[in-house]
C-alpha cells in the first residue's frame, strides 16, 4: 500500500483529486462527486474536528470487533461497500469547497506525518498504528477516486 505521509504520494493523491470537475460521474454508486468528496472528509472531520458524535463503549467494542481490520487492512474495498451512517451524504454539497476541504485535510496529515499517528486514538477503533492510519487514508481516498475515474 502507497503511502500517504510521504510527499510524492500525497501529491499523486491531490493530483488525481484535482482532475475532478463537477461533471465526473461515478463509475459505480450514487454518490454525486461532491457528495463523494464531503464523504471523503468525514474521516479527516473525526480526526482534525469535534464535529461527530464518538461512539458509546459498547458500540466502539463492536467496531473494533466487527470493522475496524477491513477498514485498516491493506486489502481495497470492494464497488459498493456498506458505510456508517455518518459518512452518508444525502445533501447537496459544493464542490469546490469540499474539494478545497479534502486537499487541505490531505497536506495537513503529509506535514503531521507518520510518528504523529503512532498510537494515535481513532474516533471509533482504539489507538491505531501509523500503518493502519496510513491504509484508512489511502485506501478510503483510492477507492473513491478510483470510483470516478482518476
Amino acid at each position: 500500500m502507497k503511502n500517504i505521509f510521504e510527499p510524492a504520494i500525497s501529491q499523486e493523491i491531490i493530483q488525481r483529486i484535482e482532475q475532478l470537475t463537477p461533471e465526473s460521474t461515478p463509475q459505480w454508486g450514487t454518490m454525486t462527486v461532491a457528495q463523494m468528496l464531503a464523504h471523503c472528509n468525514v474521516t479527516y472531520e473525526m480526526v482534525y474536528e469535534d464535529k461527530h458524535p464518538r461512539p458509546n463503549l459498547f458500540m466502539r467494542f463492536l467496531l473494533k470487533l466487527l470493522v475496524k481490520n477491513y477498514v485498516v487492512n491493506e486489502k481495497p474495498y470492494k464497488h459498493n461497500s456498506h458505510t456508517a451512517p455518518q459518512f452518508i451524504i444525502k445533501e447537496t454539497k459544493d464542490f469546490e469547497a469540499e474539494k478545497a476541504r479534502l486537499v487541505q485535510h490531505v497536506l495537513q496529515t503529509q506535514a503531521l506525518g507518520e510518528a504523529h499517528f503512532q498510537g494515535k486514538e481513532s474516533h471509533s477503533f482504539g489507538p491505531l498504528t501509523s500503518q493502519e492510519w496510513n491504509n484508512m487514508f489511502f485506501k478510503h481516498l483510492d477507492h473513491h477516486l478510483r470510483q470516478f475515474g482518476v
